[in-house]
């Protein structure tokens, strides 16, 4: 099956870049999110990971409570 698939993108031109764009959009959103979770606030992470433990907090409450 992949000399099928193979054998189609031998024909398109440019080809190669989309490996080496994939991989850095990748990079890019590993990065970027290492570094919202890196800069993040103690209190803040303590927060979200206390959240599947309360059982009377609706949804909708918990929206309204973190805007």
């Amino acid at each position: 099956m992949l000399r099928y698939i193979k054998h189609n993108l031998t024909e398109i031109d440019g080809v190669n870049i989309y490996p080496l764009i994939s991989l850095l959009i990748f990079v890019i959103f590993f990065v970027v999110m290492f570094t919202y979770v890196a800069r993040m606030k103690k209190s803040r992470i303590e927060e979200l990971g206390a959240l599947p433990f309360e059982d009377d907090v609706e949804p909708k409450q918990a929206l309204e409570k973190n805007n």
